[in-house]
C-alpha cells in the first residue's frame, strides 16, 4: 500500500474522530441547552480549543502516524494515551482560566462521552479493516521462495501490515518442509514462476539467496519476461545475532547493528537549537531568583562552596565537570562512593534538594556550554564509567550520546542507587532504546513526564 494512500487513511482517521469530538458536543447541547446569548461566546471558543487541542495533542503522541495507524492494539493504545493528555491539558485550562460561565456537567459529560465514542470508533476500525482484508479487490499477489525461519516472519509481517497484499503460499520442496504451514506448499523453487503465472501472482519475495541455489538467477530473468516484480530478502542471523540497519555509500550497502537519528547533522542541530532555547528559559525564569536563594541557604547551613563540581564522563568518553547545587557536607569520598537512602553526608537542605531534584538544576548551565543535553543518559562519575563498563558490554554505547539531565531510564524508573547487576542493565538498555529511537517530541514526551514525576514524587528519589 502506498505511502500517500496511508497519509490519506490517516487525515480521514483524524477527520472521523474531530466529527466524533463534535457530536459529543452537539449532543450533550441537545440534551442540557447550556449555550444562551450570555455564555454563547465562551462556548464557541472552548468548542474550537477543545478541537484545536486534540489535533496538536495528537500529533505530539503521533496517533496518526502511518507505522501504527493498521495495528489495532497500538492505535488504540496511543489513542487512549491521547485522550488522556487532552482531558488533563482541558483540566488545566478551565483551572487557570476560572471559566465559570462554563457548565461543568456539560464540560464532564461531553468530554466522557468522546471517549466512549472513540474506543467505538476504534473498533468500527477494527471491522473497516477485516472488512477490506476479505471483501475489497486485492491489489498484491505475492508468493514466498522457500519455506524457512525468514519466510515465515516475513509472512507473518505481510499480515499484520499490508491490508491489500494475499500470501497464495511458499514453493519449496517438498522434502525440506516437515510441518504445517499457515499458508500452502504450492510447487517447487524451480517452478516458482509457473506458479506465479498460473494464481496471477505479480510479486515474488525469495528467501533463498542465489549463493544457496544459483537457479534463483534464472527465476529472477525469468520473472522479470512475465513482468513479475522479484525481490530478495537477504537472511544474515547466521552472522549477526540482533537487529541490523543497512544503509548505502553510493553503491556500497553498509550494515549497522543499530539506528542513530542523531548521527545525522540536522537531527544534532535540532536537538542543540531546542536544548539552547529550553536551558535558556529555565536560567532566566528560574535560576536567576534560585541561585541567590539556594546559595545563601546551603552557606548558612553548612560551610564549602554552594556548587558542586564532579567530573562526570560526557560524550564519547570526554570528561567534564558537572554542576550540582551542594548537598551534602565537605567529604573526601565524594568521587568514589554512591550515595544511598541513609547516607549521613546529607545535610538537612541536601535531603531536600535531592528529594525534589533541585540539585540537578545547575546542570542546565552545563546544558548551556554544550557539556550536557536536556535528554540523554545520566552522567556517571569516572570511577563507575571504568567500573560498570567491565561489568556490561553494551555500557559504553550509551556514551555515543551527550548525558542528560534526565532521561528515558530516569522516568521508568530507573534512578537513584545501583545496588543489583540487572539494575544497572536496565538502566543500559533504556538509554540504548532512546539513542535507537530518539526524535523530537520524544524529548518532549521525557520533559513533561519528568515534571509529572517531579510533582507527584518518585520512590526512587531520595
Amino acid at each position: 500500500m502506498s505511502k500517500p494512500f496511508l497519509q490519506l487513511i490517516s487525515v480521514g482517521i483524524l477527520v472521523l474522530d474531530l466529527t466524533m469530538l463534535n457530536s459529543s458536543m452537539v449532543l450533550c447541547e441537545l440534551f442540557f441547552k447550556a449555550i444562551n446569548e450570555r455564555s454563547g461566546m465562551a462556548y464557541w471558543v472552548f468548542w474550537a480549543g477543545l478541537n484545536i487541542s486534540w489535533i496538536i495533542v495528537t500529533w505530539v503522541v503521533n496517533v496518526y502516524g502511518i507505522k501504527d495507524v493498521f495495528h489495532f492494539e497500538a492505535f488504540a493504545r496511543r489513542s487512549m494515551h491521547a485522550w488522556c493528555y487532552w482531558l488533563i491539558l482541558v483540566m488545566l485550562y478551565l483551572f487557570f482560566t476560572r471559566q465559570i460561565i462554563l457548565s461543568r456537567v456539560f464540560i464532564a459529560t461531553a468530554m466522557m462521552g468522546y471517549g466512549v465514542l472513540l474506543i467505538l470508533n476504534r473498533f468500527f476500525l477494527l471491522y473497516a479493516r477485516s472488512f477490506w482484508r476479505y471483501h475489497s479487490h486485492v491489489s498484491r499477489k505475492v508468493i514466498i521462495i522457500g519455506y524457512n525461519h525468514m519466510a515465515k516472519k516475513l509472512a507473518s509481517y505481510l499480515e499484520e501490515e499490508e491490508m491489500d497484499t494475499e500470501i497464495v503460499g511458499f514453493c519449496e520442496e517438498a522434502e525440506n518442509v516437515h510441518e504445517l504451514t499457515n499458508y500452502p506448499i504450492i510447487d517447487s523453487v524451480n517452478n516458482s514462476i509457473q506458479a506465479s503465472r498460473q494464481y496471477e501472482v505479480n510479486e515474488i519475495y525469495s528467501t533463498i539467496a542465489p549463493e544457496q541455489n544459483t537457479g534463483i538467477y534464472r527465476l529472477m530473468l525469468e520473472a522479470d519476461k512475465a513482468c513479475i516484480h522479484f525481490r530478495l530478502i537477504p537472511d544474515l542471523s547466521h552472522f549477526v545475532k540482533r537487529n541490523y540497519y543497512i544503509n548505502y555509500l553510493k553503491d556500497i550497502p553498509v550494515l549497522s547493528l543499530r539506528q542513530e537519528p542523531l548521527g545525522e547533522v540536522t537531527n544534532r542541530f535540532r536537538k542543540r537549537l531546542f536544548d539552547i532555547i529550553f536551558s535558556l528559559l529555565v536560567t532566566v525564569l528560574i535560576l536567576s531568583w534560585l541561585i541567590p536563594i539556594l546559595a545563601l541557604l546551603i552557606s548558612l547551613e553548612s560551610r564549602g562552596p554552594v556548587f558542586f563540581r564532579q567530573k562526570r564522563t560526557g560524550r564519547d568518553r570526554k570528561d567534564f565537570y558537572c554542576l550540582k547545587f551542594r548537598s551534602m557536607k565537605i567529604n573526601g569520598d565524594a568521587d568514589i562512593k554512591q550515595a544511598d537512602r541513609y547516607d549521613t553526608r546529607f545535610t538537612r537542605l541536601g535531603k531536600f534538594l535531592r528529594r525534589s531534584s533541585l540539585d540537578e538544576f545547575p546542570q542546565f548551565l552545563n546544558v548551556l556550554k554544550g557539556d550536557m543535553s536536556v535528554v540523554g543518559p545520566r552522567p556517571h562519575m569516572l570511577k563507575h564509567t571504568t567500573d560498570y563498563s567491565k561489568m556490561i558490554d553494551k555500557y559504553m554505547v550509551r556514551q555515543f550520546l551527550k548525558p542528560g539531565i534526565t532521561g528515558w531510564a530516569q522516568i521508568n524508573g530507573q534512578r537513584g542507587e545501583i545496588k543489583t547487576l540487572q539494575q544497572l542493565q536496565e538502566r543500559v538498555e533504556h538509554d540504548i532504546w532512546y539513542m535507537e529511537n530518539w526524535n523530537q517530541w520524544l524529548d518532549v514526551k521525557i520533559i513533561f513526564m519528568t515534571m509529572a514525576s517531579l510533582i507527584s514524587g518518585q520512590k526512587n528519589a531520595f
